[in-house]
């Protein structure tokens, strides 16, 4: 694997352009590549545990059950499409506790998940979906039709806002020891018209999939590199 990396990172060196910083140095653009967070390596299932929903006050369940249903149907797909995990459906489940820390060290709770699914990994979730409402007056430029000279006025915008904040923790399905935990935060503005939760919702999920998918699969981020030359 470490030479496929090498060579995944040779190969882009050499496919993008270079441009002098000095005449002894030269930046180049590579696309360098990231290993995956979890090794799937004998791990063939996964299940999503139901999700924790929580609002601004920490209400659990605080948003319609559709949210939960709509972000784990989500989750499945991007898993299938990225890769050869098979998903099973962790079913209902009745939680030790809402509070994250304790749920985080109680390692029997998840060895019971893993064993009642026969899951090799069982993967937790909580969601704090926030709908923000803002507006404000903003300076527009306009050309009178009247008299064909361009003004400055103060228009009042209207925009509502999506913040997305997930944690997410994955456990061993045998042992229930923790692998991996990561809080994933994005935030999104519409305007007040055309705004919806389930719209704001798969935007911040768009734009955090990347990182997301990289628990699991590799990924390549760009980089710059300087190289000197004699």
């Amino acid at each position: 694997m470490r030479s496929r990396n090498l060579a995944l990172g040779l190969i882009a060196l050499m496919a993008t352009a270079a441009w002098p910083l000095s005449a002894s140095e030269v930046e180049v653009s590579i696309i360098l590549p990231v290993r995956a967070r979890i090794d799937l390596e004998d791990r063939n299932t996964v299940t999503l545990a139901p999700c924790l929903i929580f609002d601004e006050e920490g209400d659990e369940n605080a948003y319609d059950i559709d949210l939960v249903r709509e972000f784990e149907n989500y989750f499945s797909r991007l898993l299938g499409r990225k890769t050869d995990l098979k998903f099973i459906e962790s079913g209902p489940l009745d939680y030790p506790t809402f509070d994250l820390e304790q749920l985080s060290n109680d390692s029997d709770f998840w060895a019971f998940v893993g064993s009642r699914t026969q899951a090799d990994l069982v993967l937790a979730c909580s969601l704090d979906f926030d709908v923000q409402e803002r507006s404000g007056y903003r300076s527009q430029t306009y050309v009178s039709p009247y008299d064909g000279r361009t003004y400055e006025r103060q228009v009042l915008i209207e925009n509502t806002g999506f913040e997305f904040d997930i944690v997410l923790q994955v456990y061993e399905g045998a042992t229930g020891e923790q692998l991996y935990s990561e809080n994933f935060k994005d935030f999104r503005e519409f305007p007040t018209d055309s705004a919806d939760p389930i719209t704001g919702m798969f935007a911040n999920l768009q734009a955090l999939e990347d990182r997301i998918a990289g628990i699991f699969v590799q990924r390549h981020v760009p980089a710059t590199r300087s190289l000197y030359r004699e």
